[in-house]
């Protein structure tokens, strides 16, 4: 496959998922991850978990993941081509809808619309972390890890980060006995 190819390719599948992005790039990971990973095969389940994991702990949107597939297809071209094809559409869209929504704000209609789009999103967002969880637990250990960082995430005021980079170790040193 051409380098342009791929670019056209990575340009479809991220346009297609930013008109259905309710709620962010993390309410598509579901159809990001059967797209990258069965229907194109640009990368394993494990390395999209990877760069999922990368995007997460960096700083800025959530969206950053789609940057880094694009870099990891196409290189600096398809980084730029994933950005631009999962922020225009939907930037279009939202554009268009809000004015429509000014114009229509007493509708019931409206309002029952936006009403049903919040456990729509909910479900999307619980959808990505299935599919990343079970693409990310390889050994039997990374269960335990998410559990307990799970629990120290709810139990203490700890910074995340720090929770990240703990789990992270713990899974390292758990590779390597």
């Amino acid at each position: 496959m051409n380098p342009s190819d791929r670019l056209i390719d990575l340009a479809e599948v991220f346009a297609v998922l930013s008109l259905i992005a309710i709620g962010g790039a993390n309410a598509v990971l579901p159809d990001m991850h059967r797209q990258v990973v069965e229907v194109h095969d640009w990368m394993s389940g494990q390395e999209l978990a990877r760069l999922f994991a990368v995007a997460q702990a960096s700083p800025g949107p959530n969206m950053l993941v789609v940057a880094l597939i694009g870099w990891h297809v196409a290189g600096p071209l398809g980084l730029l081509t994933a950005t631009i094809a999962m922020c225009g559409p939907s930037s279009l869209l939202a554009y268009l809808a809000g004015h429509l929504r000014e114009r229509l704000s007493g509708a019931r209609l409206v309002r029952a619309a936006q009403a049903g789009m919040v456990p729509v999103a909910v479900g999307l967002v619980i959808a990505s972390g299935v599919i990343m969880a079970d693409a990310a637990f390889t050994q039997a250990g990374d269960l335990l890890i998410f559990v307990a960082a799970a629990v120290v995430a709810t139990a203490t005021r700890l910074n995340p980060l720090w929770i990240l980079a703990t789990a992270a170790l713990v899974g390292l040193v758990m590779a390597f006995v």
